[in-house]
């Protein structure tokens, strides 16, 4: 009796679930019939985005609105440096891993030789907390969507990456300072050891602003 009670149940089920698809087909039909959709006009759609323009042409633009013109100066300073051409847009200066229970700080200087960084080994005690700080100026043009990267590799194998977005920034003569999020190292005795980071400084238009490798080592104490 009860092999009979689950076949009538079953089919049941498959008869509601049939009329479930039925009524779905119908309600989809009608929607088409309600709001038809021109193929050819979809097809045609061809958005381009507006070009980008310079700190000085957001400045002249509508410069007799004073109140818009004092908001744009709030944002973007009151008027575009004149710095050498050579000059980069984004000049990252610093990166430092901000933790409290380190012995020293833990910082490099990204102004300099950037090819002796990677003979540096940077030591970080397995399950400490700690921040990335990114130090950077923005020069001459407003930088959209500024990101850092950084792909962690041991041996040949990458074993992450990640990714810290940063923002759009307008230039001042002042330095940025970004934080990250607390985050907290790796422990165990299948995770100690060394890696080898490649940092990357990128933004919305792709561009390469800085890159470059350095070492970090997981140890189960600062001074092992």
């Amino acid at each position: 009796m009860l092999g009979v009670d689950v076949c009538e149940f079953g089919n049941q089920i498959l008869e509601l679930m049939w009329l479930a698809v039925c009524y779905r087909d119908f309600m989809a039909d009608r929607d088409s019939e309600a709001y038809p959709v021109d193929e050819g006009s979809v097809a045609g759609i061809n958005y381009k985005a507006p070009a980008q323009m310079t700190v000085r042409q957001i400045q002249e633009l509508d410069s007799k609105d004073k109140s818009l013109t004092k908001y744009k100066q709030t944002l973007l300073g009151c008027s575009p440096m004149d710095l050498d051409a050579s000059v980069p847009n984004v000049q990252v200066t610093r990166l430092t891993l901000v933790c409290p229970t380190a012995p020293e700080p833990i910082f490099m200087d990204l102004t300099g030789d950037l090819a002796a960084l990677k003979k540096k080994t940077f030591v970080l005690k397995e399950g400490v907390e700690y921040r990335l700080k990114i130090n950077f100026k923005v020069n001459k043009e407003i930088v959209p969507g500024l990101t850092y990267v950084h792909y962690t590799c041991k041996g040949r194998l990458q074993a992450s990456k990640d990714t810290y977005m940063m923002g759009s920034y307008g230039p001042r003569v002042e330095e940025y300072e970004f934080l990250s999020p607390v985050e907290e190292a790796p422990t165990g005795l299948m995770v100690r050891g060394m890696y080898t980071m490649k940092s990357h400084f990128t933004d919305d238009d792709k561009s390469d602003h800085l890159h470059w490798e350095w070492k970090l080592s997981i140890k189960k104490d600062w001074l092992d």
